[in-house]
């Protein structure tokens, strides 16, 4: 069984940066995808960023030229920059990852106000 641990969320200002990480209990360097997606309260979850396993980002229109993903085969874990941020970007963010079996983190709270 694999779990995803999320961290780094909170409560960040419009306009200010937040950087969450996701870290996986077993390696992801053979992984088929693994990404972010987020839940607004009220509202389906939805796909936020996603990174191939050669490396290929894709990003959802509303997080593109502020949000960056990335990740770190050596530590497991897998990153979502967020830059920018705006109150609409308040969310639940939860990582997953797909072996191609797909896991699912707890999920973290992220919250944009002044």
């Amino acid at each position: 069984q694999v779990q995803l641990v999320e961290s780094g969320g909170g409560l960040v200002q419009p306009g200010g940066s937040l950087r969450l990480s996701c870290v996986v209990s077993r390696s992801i360097f053979s992984i088929n995808h693994m990404g972010w997606y987020r839940q607004a309260p009220g509202k389906q979850r939805e796909p936020v960023a996603i990174i191939t396993s050669g490396g290929t980002t894709n990003y959802s229109d509303f997080v593109k030229g502020r949000f960056t993903i990335s990740r770190d085969n050596a530590k497991n874990t897998v990153y979502l920059e967020m830059d920018k941020v705006k109150p609409a970007d308040t969310a639940v963010y939860y990582c997953y990852v797909a072996y191609p079996f797909i896991s699912w983190g707890q999920g973290i709270q992220v919250t944009v106000s002044s």
